[in-house]
């Protein structure tokens, strides 16, 4: 069985191709389960707005829209269930809209990321004087281990991103390994997910997300992964996949999950 767990709609502002779209380029793949995680809506300024996210009001057209992928998987023997990307940010009283979302429609999985080149981080990092990279880079694990602790999130999304997007200018995870272990660590005590995200062989890091080393150490701590392309166009669906399972299986992981109805599916690489 192969799964995506991470796939996009036009919604979001920045994807392009319906959802069936999605689902049949997944049948060429030979990928036997979807599931959709456009970006969570955020009342608050400073996340970007439409140009990356719906709005509230558009949270019943994002489940229509998954449905109708799902009925069009049934008739392929593709499973499509429907997640939502959700943000990390390190301010308790600007996240209280979004989990009141999060508590109020049925997602299969939340995804949590912490999108650094949001103008509200970047505020953060100012006021709180973080003005170094490594200052940056140790903050940016600090708060996705804090995530990890919530209880909000049953993955943590492409978790070294900070590494590209300019925020920081060199990044290297040997010189954060502490920080690092320590969120991978929190992550396995509390049962949540790491994703493998592929996209970052598009980008200017050229690797997938977490960097191989991470991946090392997330290896021998026991820390359980989920697998998506972070597609925002059809053609993305399984995105380096083939090479992408084998680095996993030489780096001695033998499973991936996916979550339906918020409960963990482990599939055999």
């Amino acid at each position: 069985m192969l799964v995506d767990c991470h796939l996009h709609t036009p919604l979001c502002g920045h994807a392009t191709g319906e959802p069936r779209e999605y689902v049949h380029a997944a049948a060429r793949k030979g990928i036997n389960l979807l599931t959709f995680t456009c970006h969570i809506p955020m009342s608050t300024d400073g996340f970007g707005g439409s140009s990356i996210r719906m709005k509230a009001e558009q949270l019943p057209e994002y489940f229509r829209m998954v449905e109708m992928a799902r009925m069009e998987g049934s008739g392929l023997g593709i499973e499509v269930l429907c997640g939502i990307e959700a943000e990390i940010f390190p301010d308790g009283e600007i996240m209280t809209g979004m989990y009141h979302t999060l508590d109020a429609w049925p997602f299969d999985v939340v995804l949590g990321s912490l999108h650094h080149t949001q103008a509200a981080y970047q505020r953060w990092l100012r006021e709180n004087k973080r003005t170094t990279d490594s200052q940056k880079i140790e903050s940016y694990f600090a708060h996705l281990t804090l995530a990890a602790m919530s209880g909000r999130y049953h993955t943590l999304s492409h978790p070294d991103v900070i590494r590209i997007y300019g925020t920081v200018q060199h990044f290297d995870p040997l010189e954060h390994k502490a920080a690092i272990q320590l969120f991978l660590e929190t992550a396995k005590t509390h049962e949540v997910c790491i994703e493998v995200n592929t996209s970052g062989r598009i980008k200017s890091c050229k690797t997938i997300h977490p960097d191989p080393i991470i991946l090392d150490w997330a290896a021998a701590i026991g820390n359980r992964l989920t697998l998506g392309s972070d597609s925002h166009n059809p053609n993305s669906v399984g995105q380096f996949f083939p090479e992408t399972i084998d680095l996993l299986k030489n780096k001695g992981f033998r499973e991936v999950y996916f979550f339906r109805r918020g409960e963990p599916v482990a599939v055999e690489l």
